[in-house]
């Protein structure tokens, strides 16, 4: 690798900086959500330094275009796709064969895709659709991909979380919001915390194959993630951005720290952990604060308990032989 200052990297670092000197020749990357915003911008920068990229997104005719794009812009042809949608597992498990009918290794997994503070309503297997699009379904999609990932002897799992999981831990007695009022907020809250979580266990269970997880918050950024939000709850974070002085980042920079949890030399041997900024967080549970991560999100326990319930929920085990 090239002789690169990476000790200066933070809220207004780019993917592009993070990844300066890093050679992804020969590495196989899959990034859900590729289609549009930071997914689409991380595809195209660890395209850019040599990886071969797979897109995993829900319109491919839009995937399609993405990818054209990136393969002229990079002039790296190793660019696919793959069709994934998150909201129901059958369409996961078929995505999952999918991909392992073509290919027989995966070094990273970055599961970005998500929705945000969506009207209640239900994946297509019963579950609200926060927690089983952000969470089941990538949970389910990353287990069946295992195989690969252990086969590549060095691979790393980054899950898009956010800040947001302050807003609500895991509620395992309420999860699907039947005994309480639906809030858009709260179910956005514990399906990031439950990203979170998903990392600390999967870490745990196999980093000694090989296999470390990392989980991210991106930034504020404005994507189609929003698009759920109406005129009240832009106006609302609007203003809670500005009275916490939080940088509104551009989406290169929205898509550092998912490149730098995927890539970076400094975090071998480390796994199970939180980053923000490109930086690993440290926990803070001051109530008052919006910055930094909770504790309940990796908590050990919870992350256990999360990943057992998961499974029931999947239909799917993935080996607790393997635990470490």
């Amino acid at each position: 690798m090239e002789n690169i200052d990476r000790t200066g990297f933070g809220p207004t670092t780019t993917a592009d900086e993070v990844l300066a000197g890093i050679d992804l020749h020969g590495r196989l990357v899959l990034v859900t959500g590729a289609s549009s915003g930071i997914g689409a911008e991380t595809a195209r920068a660890l395209a850019a330094r040599g990886a071969h990229v797979v897109m995993a997104l829900r319109n491919m005719q839009k995937g399609e275009e993405v990818a054209a794009e990136i393969r002229k812009s990079t002039g790296n042809e190793a660019v696919e796709l793959l069709q994934l949608e998150l909201g129901s597992l059958a369409a996961v498990r078929s995505a999952a064969a999918e991909f392992l009918s073509r290919h027989d290794r995966l070094d990273l997994l970055i599961n970005n895709a998500g929705v945000m503070a969506c009207p209640f309503g239900h994946t297509a297997d019963g579950h609200e659709m926060q927690f089983g699009t952000n969470h089941l379904g990538h949970f389910l999609f990353t287990g069946l991909l295992l195989p690969a990932l252990l086969r590549s002897g060095s691979a790393r799992v980054v899950n898009l979380s956010s800040r947001g999981h302050r807003f609500s831990p895991v509620q395992f007695d309420d999860i699907g919001f039947e005994q309480r009022g639906y809030d858009k907020w709260l179910a956005y809250g514990q399906a990031k915390t439950a990203n979170i979580l998903h990392a600390v266990e999967l870490d745990r269970r196999f980093a000694a194959q090989g296999l470390r997880a990392f989980a991210v918050h991106p930034g504020a950024i404005i994507t189609e993630l929003g698009r759920h939000m109406s005129e009240q709850d832009i106006e609302q974070v609007m203003a809670r951005i500005q009275d916490t002085d939080t940088l509104i980042k551009s989406i290169p920079m929205g898509a550092a720290t998912s490149c730098y949890a995927a890539t970076a030399p400094e975090l071998d041997g480390l796994g199970g952990r939180y980053l923000a900024d490109c930086q690993l967080a440290e926990i803070n549970d001051d109530p008052a604060s919006a910055q930094g991560l909770a504790s309940y999100a990796v908590d050990p326990g919870n992350a256990a308990r999360l990943w057992e319930l998961s499974e029931e929920l999947c239909g799917t085990g993935f080996g607790a032989a393997a635990a470490g």
